[in-house]
């Protein structure tokens, strides 16, 4: 039987020994999808205990405490930062298979040197020591980044934001980690919600200084802020999209639309899709034009709990996998696009398993000679970010595709400790080589070998946006 999380833990074989000791284990890391605060990185904030590092904002923890039985006052309420901690230490021992158990040890080895396991019995002692431990300057949000060994990230930032924080981060000499936006316009997006969509259209028109009555003024203004998220670094954009929505339209349709929408009438069916068909197209062209990375995250169902989302709000936990059929319209986003040689590097991801062939299959329709994968198949993703599904990711990418030109993993997490997701990507990645290479599939050949493991760990995702260059 072999130790618990050993230095050899998920890797299977001498081979994948070799290629994550050898090639995989140093590699700096580039972040290039997280939700962490770019306001705690400038302020280098210091964290009172290992709740509010660990737990704040969690919803994967949040879920599994529910699923253990836990009040909510202990998750998300009123209780004590120690007595939600240990309500997450009762949860610990019964997460056996799910990754929240290997995150959760490998954070507490690898940034407290605590190699005992969480439980009720050690969870006053881990909660002392962590805590202890987090009034160290090490500890400080930017200190925490450095020693995870990450060259640069990526926040998620809607396009109002002032970026005052980016800024600020820019101007500290003494921390050498790049932290750029993303452009993140879902709230544009989606017309269909309309109070949530008038609210932010009021607010573009005062964030550009400028009067919003038609798509012609819109788009204006959308381009205003791309404008100015381009000066302050971003290289990326990202939607968070239900289903891809493609539809026939006129400009003056499309501007009629809008119309109706901010005179808060009614949006049809039909008008929503050839609405969010032309901002598609539209975001998509402005990105080409600045050579950005388009990111679509597909298939979520959101808010399933109406009761917990009318006392919670959004992302607490409450979204699971949805079951749409975007194989038609998603490629018909893209070649409108790419007919105008206007179609920008792009990564997609789909929460829904069952569309790996799908994606793996639609990225090599608009391959070509401007950068290696320019079309990527984004890693496992959310209900995916764990051992099987991101080894089913992999695989299907290999066998549709070209594995060795992946750009790898992304942390897709609001936490600082979340840095050793990409150890646990990058343990399964060689030992998923491993054993095709112990088993006479592919050649044991180093010189490729290290170039496919390095490439994958942070070459490839830094040659494709160019940031640190």
């Amino acid at each position: 039987m072999k130790k618990f999380m050993d230095e050899n833990f998920l890797l299977q074989n001498e081979t994948a020994i070799k290629l994550y000791n050898n090639f995989a284990k140093n590699m700096p890391i580039l972040d290039y999808h997280c939700h962490i605060s770019p306001k705690e990185i400038a302020e280098d904030k210091k964290y009172s205990d290992i709740t509010e590092i660990w737990l704040g904002g969690d919803h994967y923890k949040w879920r599994a405490m529910r699923s253990n039985g836990i009040d909510e006052s202990y998750i998300t309420g009123s209780k004590s930062n120690k007595e939600k901690f240990l309500k997450w230490a009762e949860t610990m021992p019964y997460c056996i298979g799910n990754p929240l158990y290997h995150w959760t040890h490998l954070e507490l080895k690898r940034y407290f040197g605590i190699d005992k396991t969480l439980s009720p019995d050690t969870a006053e002692e881990i909660w002392s020591t962590c805590n202890k431990k987090l009034q160290t300057p090490e500890f400080s949000a930017k200190n925490i980044i450095r020693r995870s060994n990450v060259k640069a990230l990526c926040t998620t930032d809607d396009p109002l934001d002032t970026l005052e924080y980016h800024a600020e981060i820019k101007k500290d000499k003494n921390f050498p980690v790049k932290v750029l936006p993303a452009f993140r316009p879902d709230k544009v997006i989606n017309i269909n919600k309309s109070e949530d969509f008038f609210a932010w259209i009021e607010k573009l028109a005062e964030v550009s200084n400028s009067d919003i009555i038609n798509l012609n003024t819109l788009l204006k203004a959308l381009e205003e802020r791309i404008d100015f998220f381009h000066e302050s670094g971003c290289r990326i954009s990202d939607h968070g999209l239900d289903n891809i929505e493609y539809c026939e339209f006129a400009d003056a349709e499309v501007d009629h639309i809008v119309q109706k929408a901010l005179n808060g009438d009614t949006i049809s069916e039909i008008e929503t899709a050839k609405y969010k068909t032309k901002m598609l197209l539209f975001l998509g062209e402005e990105y080409a034009k600045r050579n950005w990375v388009m990111q679509y995250h597909i298939g979520v169902t959101r808010n399933n709990s109406s009761r917990m989302y009318e006392k919670l709000g959004a992302d607490t936990g409450f979204d699971a996998v949805g079951e749409f059929n975007f194989a038609q319209n998603l490629p018909k986003i893209l070649d409108t696009l790419d007919s105008k040689d206007m179609l920008p590097k792009t990564i997609l991801y789909s929460i829904n398993p069952k569309d790996n062939f799908v994606i793996g299959t639609i990225i090599g329709c608009f391959q070509n000679s401007s950068v290696p994968g320019k079309i990527q198949f984004g890693s496992g993703w959310w209900f995916n970010d764990q051992k099987d599904g991101m080894i089913q990711q992999m695989i299907s990418l290999a066998n549709l595709g070209l594995l060795g030109r992946f750009i790898g993993m992304l942390t897709d997490s609001r936490s600082f400790l979340s840095y050793t997701r990409h150890e646990y990507f990058r343990r399964i990645f060689c030992n998923l080589l491993g054993e095709w290479i112990e088993n006479g599939e592919y050649p044991a050949d180093e010189k490729y070998l290290k170039e496919i493991v390095e490439g994958v760990c942070y070459n490839n995702i830094n040659q494709y946006l160019n940031i640190n260059r």
